[in-house]
């Protein structure tokens, strides 16, 4: 690890010194309006962060690096011939800058093996609670009892430099990041495989590692996770995931604290837990028109009548994108290459045929797209994951690499504590009436 270690120093005091002349030339230039909509309705469009992993176009979707999810297919290395990249390779990519050789992906590889072990007290804790409980719950709190391990915060206790803040956020980052596969498939088999667990096969990459303790070692599945791991891993620097870890940690809250913090809003369902509202919405009509192959009309009249009802057609739509997310399209050529045949596969490309023009017919909708939520169930469910309700501690595991990379940049870089400025609905009617200024 001290190579990358001191890689990413090496990119991180270039990349500060350059900051440092940007903000003393074109500081104090503004990039862009606030408007008092802005202000009540969700900060959309408000530039106000800068993350270095990634950059979301509404028009061509996520760039990690400045590498689209077709590139970064091409590019990063593969655990085989003609597969999907690793997700080792993405890290590498978003914490250095630079696309990585095969050596530096297994050397990642690595380093999460050697420090993947769990203490016996995380898996206590989460023995500890109901089997009832949402797996996104006990996710969250094993990594809080992981919290145990971390280095920061019993450093930061001693008193140690701000300037080596970020090789002890590095150092925790990357511990974090190894564990978090045997967490979530501890989860996973004590909730549905009668507390049967599976030990680690030091053999395998990182995902397809996490796909074996998960119970599934048929080799589609592992390329299924390689693809899965990679596209989840990070989407600018603006969801809730994202900004919250980085939110949480700007006030020096050590990695697992400000992952655990990131991965509660990724656990509502206007975010991460989405993707298992798109496949119950799926199964439900399945068993409302009595088919698992319903046609393209049964289809359409389903969804108007999801629309009648007043409710939205889950995994369409998106915040930023105006297009169809390449991410769907990544996991739909998955499925054409993987399962050509699959009945929820085949459903899942049709309802892509028949949404978009009922959504774009209403007039209201900016973005009738399929996001990548719409796809992801499908290809679970294929392989026999059908315990829907863990799809969202998948996306956990994978927006991982994302926002800890960020973090460790966010020290790097020494970002301050953030703070942004709020007023209340009383002195936006004192302003609009001239009577004072409620900005500064």
């Amino acid at each position: 690890m001290e190579l990358l270690k001191e890689r990413f120093k090496a990119k991180a005091d270039a990349e500060s010194t350059v900051i440092k002349e940007l903000l003393k030339e074109h500081g104090n230039k503004k990039i862009g309006e606030v408007t008092l909509a802005q202000a009540y309705q969700g900060m959309r469009g408000i530039t106000g962060l800068v993350t270095e992993t990634s950059l979301l176009d509404a028009q061509e979707g996520i760039r990690f690096r400045g590498y689209s999810i077709p590139e970064l297919q091409e590019k990063l290395p593969q655990f085989i011939e003609d597969g999907e990249p690793l997700p080792e390779g993405l890290f590498y990519l978003m914490l250095i800058g630079e696309l990585p050789t095969k050596n530096d992906v297994e050397n990642v590889t690595g380093f999460w093996q050697r420090r993947s072990h769990v203490p016996a007290h995380v898996f206590a804790a989460i023995d500890a609670l109901p089997l009832t409980t949402h797996p996104m719950t006990m996710f969250v709190i094993g990594v809080m009892a992981l919290q145990t391990e971390g280095v920061f915060a019993k450093e930061y206790a001693k008193g140690m430099n701000k300037k080596d803040y970020w090789s002890v956020v590095f150092d925790d980052s990357m511990d974090l990041i190894a564990r978090l596969p045997r967490l979530a498939a501890y989860i996973y088999r004590r909730k549905y495989k009668n507390n049967e667990h599976i030990n680690p096969n030091g053999l395998l990459d990182w995902s397809g590692n996490f796909a074996h303790m998960l119970g599934y070692d048929d080799e589609g599945f592992k390329e299924l996770m390689r693809l899965y791991m990679t596209i989840h891993a990070d989407h600018e620097g603006g969801n809730v995931s994202a900004h919250t870890t980085h939110l949480v940690g700007s006030a020096l809250s050590d990695p697992y604290l400000s992952y655990a913090a990131g991965m509660n809003g990724l656990a509502g369902p206007l975010h991460g837990l989405a993707n298992q509202e798109v496949i119950k919405w799926i199964f439900e009509m399945q068993e409302q028109l009595d088919t698992d192959l319903p046609a393209k009309e049964q289809i359409e009249k389903y969804v108007q009548d999801t629309l009648t009802g007043g409710k939205v057609v889950p995994g369409y739509g998106h915040a930023v994108l105006r297009k169809t997310d390449p991410r769907f399209t990544a996991q739909m050529e998955f499925g054409k290459k993987h399962m050509p045949e699959d009945k929820l596969c085949r459903t899942v490309w049709n309802i892509y045929e028949t949404v978009p023009p009922i959504l774009q017919s209403l007039g209201k909708i900016k973005n009738p797209w399929p996001n990548v939520d719409a796809h992801s169930g499908a290809l679970l469910v294929h392989y026999g994951m059908v315990e829907y309700e863990f799809y969202t501690v998948l996306f956990a595991v994978s927006r991982a690499l994302g926002v800890l990379a960020s973090l460790c940049w966010d020290r790097a870089l020494a970002f301050p504590l953030e703070r942004p400025k709020s007023v209340t609905t009383e002195a936006v009617k004192l302003w609009l009436d001239g009577k004072g200024e409620i900005w500064d």
